[in-house]
Formats: structure tokens, sequence, C-alpha cells
């Protein structure tokens, strides 16, 4: 195997998306035969060098590629964070507790917030991951939003129109009313909190947001809580 560079050794080895390792490596939890590397290109033998993240050996593992329909309440990190940690009546879970049977390093391909439910893709393929959640790819979001309100024309027009979000105008590619109180909307961008803003902005309540569609990746009929696994060629049909 020839050389290659540290950040993508690691992401194929599991370890994280290729934006997160670079932020490992550059924070000095990185070393390579047992000297830190704070260089994300630093060419690495695979075969013959030691690489270790936080005193770790790496080794690469077997790629996992999963479909999840996240339920609410559970958080896409890694980590629970310090002050739920010392919360005695708050507990709070991680969409990777729900693959405790699985025996690698799983992490989530970008986020849904906590209350939001719907597709989420679950794998320890970084090299794959960077891939999805590149700009550059322009994958399609739907989701199905639905509000407290009768969903009136203004209401619609009032979304297309866009906002800024995150310090950035965005507008939705397309807003449909499929019910009296349902909306489908689809977003390019994938901003934090986009839909919703949208929503608000619209001065309409939002009581339930769900992700069905990433590019060509359909939700299907995978129940709340539940995964499926898939193959490499079956996940990359995404694009």
């Amino acid at each position: 195997m020839e050389k290659m560079r540290l950040n993508k050794f690691l992401a194929h080895a599991g370890v994280a998306a290729r934006r997160k390792v670079e932020d490992i490596i550059i924070s000095n939890g990185v070393k390579v035969n047992g000297k830190i590397v704070d260089q994300p290109q630093f060419l690495v033998d695979p075969k013959k060098d030691v690489v270790k993240v936080d005193d770790k050996i790496v080794k690469e593992e077997k790629k996992y590629y999963f479909i999840l329909n996240k339920p609410k309440g559970f958080i896409c990190s890694n980590q629970i964070s310090t002050s739920a940690k010392s919360s005695k009546k708050r507990k709070e879970y991680l969409v990777t507790d729900l693959f405790k049977t699985i025996k690698a390093k799983l992490f989530t391909v970008g986020r849904l917030d906590k209350d939001t439910t719907g597709l989420l893709i679950v794998t320890n393929d970084g090299d794959f991951a960077n891939k999805i959640i590149h700009p550059s790819n322009n994958l399609e979001k739907e989701y199905f939003v639905k509000v407290k309100e009768k969903i009136l024309e203004k209401h619609l027009k009032t979304i297309a129109k866009g906002c800024f979000v995150e310090k950035k105008f965005v507008k939705p590619k397309k807003v449909f009313k499929i019910g009296r109180k349902l909306l489908k909307i689809i977003v390019l961008e994938g901003k934090k909190r986009e839909i919703k803003v949208f929503i608000q902005k619209a001065n309409l309540t939002l009581i339930d947001l769900q992700r069905v569609r990433i590019g060509n990746l359909k939700l299907s009929n995978i129940p709340f809580g539940y995964f499926k696994k898939v193959s490499l060629n079956e996940i990359s049909k995404i694009f």
C-alpha cells in the first residue's frame, strides 16, 4: 500500500469524518511513530507507521453503513455533554447508543436536532462521510413538516422567499403543501436549524419535523429507532 495523507488515513480508518479528523490533528491529538504530528497532509505508510489518536493505536477496520430512522430525544454526537453528565434529573441518549451490538467506532453523517426524526446515515467510513457532506455535491434533503396552524398561501410564499440562517441568506429549493397542516420542504444548504427558522419566519408553530430523503436515498419503511444495514454500493446510490 502506498503512503497516504494522515487525514485520509484516519478518516478511512473510521476515526471520524475528514473535517473532524483535521481538527484532531491540528489540536496535537495524533502521534506517528511516537511523535506528535499536527499537519493533516503528513504522509504515512499504513503498513509500517504506528499512528495513535489519544494514545490509542489506529488500525483500519471493517466498514459499516447504516440507514437509521432517528427517533426523538437522541443526540447526533459521540459523547454526552459535561452539563448533562452532572445532572441527575436529565438523561441524554446518543444516536450511537442504538448501535451497541456493532463492534465499531460509528458516527453520524451530518446531524439532526434532538427533537427531529428521520433519515440519518451512520457509518465508520470517514472518506465516504466526507463525500456526502461536501457542499459541491448539492444533495437535496427532503423534510415533512407538521405545524399547528392551517397552512395558507401566504405561509408558503414567506417560506419560499428564504431568510438569513447563520448569517447567510438561504432559501428552500421547493415548498409544497401536502395537507391542511403538513408541508414538504426540500433544501440544499442543510444549515443548522434551517427548516425551523423558515417555519418561525412564517409565523407557524412547528409540531413535528422528519427528514425522509437525502439525495437519491429514501427512508422507506424503517420504523423509528430501527436501522438497516446496507452495502457501500447501495449507500453510494445517494449520489
